[in-house]
Parts: structure tokens; C-alpha cells; sequence
């Protein structure tokens, strides 16, 4: 299922009269983008159009709508968790590494979750401290991996060393 799709069936499931005009100004789509994906989630048996009006269609998710958006909900979930636990490990790894090294404390430059993980990890295993300000050692998200860099003196940037 396309996520385009999902997000059709999910913006259904909580409002079943919603216009397509809504449905679009909600979801940021063309009109008839949800016009097109309307029909084809209904002709694969997802949705039901009932008329509520001379002008106006309640859309209703069938049980074969609600088991695919349920399918779709589970295997994000799924594929969230292969990520989280990667990240757990690589800042596991690194977290050795560096404690191998006798490497202390580091800062943690950034406050996206991919660092908010490495963070729960450094305090769960209690072996770094984690400084407050820029010291000797920063650790940064580079290209979806961490990165541990040393700094250099009085502004010279920061030397990639992990």
C-alpha cells in the first residue's frame, strides 16, 4: 500500500464525511489526486461510498480496508524497530570503542532522535559522562551513522576520529 494510501484510509477512519476537498487540503494532495486514489482504494474493495446527500458520499473502510491499514500500521512498526535497535547497537559499539580508548565524556552535538538514542545509551551503560559544552570529543550523525570527532583548538572545526 502506497503511503499515500494510508494516509487516505487513516484521515477516513477518523472523520467519514470528510469531502474530497477536505481530504486534499488535509493531506496537501490535488483534488483530483484523491479523487483517483479514492477509486482505486474502493475497486480493490478498501473503502464503500455510501450518498449522504444529492451532493455529498460518506466513505466507510470495509474489513478488508481496516485488516490492510492494520498491515500497514504493524510493518511500520516493524521496520521502526529494525532501525532503533541498529542504532542501539552501532552506539553500543561506539560506546566501547571509545571506552576502549579511555575516552570518558563526549557531546553530544544535536537533538534529533537518532542522538536522543546514543544519549539513553551512553547513561544506560554508565560508562561516559556526557558534557554539556563542546569538549575534546563530539559525537554527530553523519550519513545515518555516528560519528565520533575530536575537536581542534579555538575554532578549527572538528577532526572525524570514529
Amino acid at each position: 500500500m502506497k503511503q499515500r494510501e494510508y494516509r487516505l484510509l487513516e484521515a477516513i477512519a477518523e472523520d467519514e464525511t470528510i469531502t474530497q476537498a477536505g481530504l486534499a487540503s488535509r493531506l496537501g494532495m490535488a483534488i483530483g489526486s484523491v479523487n483517483w486514489y479514492i477509486k482505486r482504494l474502493i475497486s480493490r474493495g478498501y473503502l464503500k461510498a455510501t450518498r449522504m446527500d444529492r451532493t455529498r458520499l460518506r466513505y466507510n473502510l470495509t474489513g478488508e480496508g481496516m485488516r490492510a491499514f492494520q498491515r500497514n500500521a504493524t510493518q511500520y512498526v516493524k521496520d521502526s524497530l529494525k532501525v532503533y535497535h541498529g542504532l542501539r547497537e552501532q552506539a553500543k559499539d561506539l560506546i566501547a570503542s571509545m571506552q576502549a580508548k579511555g575516552i570518558e565524556s563526549v557531546y553530544i552535538d544535536g537533538s534529533d532522535p537518532e542522538l536522543d538514542i546514543f544519549r539513553l545509551s551512553c547513561l544506560e551503560t554508565g560508562g561516559l559522562a556526557l558534557d554539556e559544552q563542546p569538549g575534546k570529543y563530539i559525537i554527530r550523525m553523519r550519513d545515518g551513522a555516528y560519528s565520533l570527532e575530536r575537536s581542534k583548538p579555538a575554532g578549527n572545526g572538528a577532526r572525524k576520529i570514529a
